[in-house]
């Protein structure tokens, strides 16, 4: 007897049904609709890469645990868990011969192994933006912007998110700077900050001491991590009043909050972001709901990461928002109501055999002209037609019988209202 298999997904992935394919189809129409506003072109890199590219830069978890490889003679292949490096690899092929700054976007799907949970699915999609060829601090206010008007056009109500920045740079003149603390701590520390939220403030500071901080270095960083705004981190740790980074987050929100974006952005020192490549500004957006707050997506500035190609280092910027945390967001604050079915469909039974070839070439004649049309397979009685119908939440069905043909004519029945529309042959 044949071993029977199983009709469930793979743990981690889902089935999209019409319904739900309907509301990703959505977020992701979203997604591409903001992006082509602001002039980017859309690409799409291999489903996999040489693993070593993730294992460069994209952080232990990422480039590490999560990391899933296939070898094949010699080689070692990783499903792309993230975007960053393939466009990266992309961009550095072309870098020198294309005219900048290069806007690119993408929407792809990945794989990460990791443990599924609410939010978070071994296989997920995302959108990916980058600004390539430019150091000046517009960019990195673009790269922002185009987040805050992503979530605008989900119609996103006042208070339902907030963009919280903070600054690499910033980060490591605390680290070395300040603390004076060498290379090699400094990666494992920063990874460390990452979790502040995850972790209790005694389990994050015996962390820190298994890191080999000493008291004094420990205050520090948890001076910095929960530091309420700028005044208050200045007041706490004043030798980083005059940091770079500090000043480009300055000058970024008081540029977004001349845009319109005043009520939805912050400083967040607690905002780190632990992948290896980041170097200057960094973000999250957060939900606010109270059944669901959570980091949704972020990104940052990330110039170095071409060095692992070999090539010269060129500026970058960008962002990653992905599918199952905006679906979730739309749900908190019941935002999926508002997507409608964009396709509508109309519904043309065959009511009699001899009715047959007049009803296809109605069919195709609303085809030309924009209208999708659903034709029965078989001859039906016009009550199953309209159940049908009704049972697909089809909105309009096209009636063609006997007593049509004779008067040369059919009719669009709108199932909701239930008038009808004469309409000549």
């Amino acid at each position: 007897m044949k071993k029977l298999l199983s009709n469930q997904p793979l743990k981690g992935t889902a089935d999209w049904f019409p319904e739900e394919f309907r509301i990703r189809k959505y977020i992701f129409d979203t997604w591409r609709k903001v992006c082509l506003g602001y002039g980017y072109e859309e690409y799409l890199a291999p489903l996999v890469e040489n693993a070593d590219i993730y294992r460069a830069k994209s952080g232990e978890e990422t480039g590490g645990t999560e990391l899933i490889t296939i070898k094949r003679e010699g080689d070692e292949f990783a499903i792309r868990p993230e975007m960053t490096p393939s466009v990266t690899r992309m961009i550095s092929q072309i870098y020198d011969s294309t005219a900048k700054p290069i806007r690119y976007f993408s929407i792809a799907n990945f794989m990460r192994f990791q443990k599924p949970q609410r939010g978070r699915n071994r296989e997920f999609w995302q959108l990916n933006y980058d600004i390539f060829g430019s150091n000046n601090l517009a960019a990195d206010i673009e790269i922002l912007q185009i987040a805050l008007d992503i979530m605008l056009a989900f119609g996103s109500p006042k208070g339902s998110f907030s963009l919280c920045l903070n600054n690499r740079k910033l980060v490591d003149n605390l680290l070395e700077g300040v603390m004076k603390i060498n290379y090699n701590q400094k990666t494992d520390v920063i990874r460390l900050m990452d979790k502040w939220d995850k972790l209790s403030k005694n389990d994050f500071i015996l962390s820190l001491k298994d890191l080999r901080l000493d008291n004094l270095q420990t205050e520090k960083v948890v001076d910095f991590l929960s530091a309420k705004n700028i005044a208050d981190l200045i007041e706490k740790i004043p030798e980083l009043e005059d940091n770079q980074g500090l000043i480009e987050i300055q000058n970024i929100i008081e540029t977004l909050q001349k845009l319109g974006y005043k009520d939805w952005i912050c400083f967040q020192p607690n905002v780190i972001r632990g992948l290896d490549y980041y170097d200057g500004m960094i973000f999250e957006v957060y939900d606010n709901h109270v059944s669901n707050r959570r980091a949704m997506f972020g990104g940052g500035r990330y110039n170095g990461l071409a060095e692992i190609f070999g090539k010269q280092s060129f500026p970058a910027v960008g962002c990653a928002p992905g599918d199952e945390t905006i679906r979730l967001f739309l749900e908190s604050w019941n935002l999926i109501k508002k997507i409608e079915n964009k396709n509508e469909i109309y519904y043309l039974p065959i009511l009699d055999e001899s009715l047959t070839l007049t009803s296809q070439k109605i069919a195709n004649q609303l085809r030309k002209k924009g209208v999708n049309v659903e034709i029965s397979l078989e001859p039906q009685k016009l009550g199953k037609a309209l159940d049908y119908a009704n049972k697909k939440s089809i909105a309009k069905v096209i009636i063609f019988g006997e007593l049509e043909r004779k008067k040369g004519i059919y009719k669009v029945k709108d199932m909701v209202s239930g008038k009808e529309k004469r309409i000549k042959l």
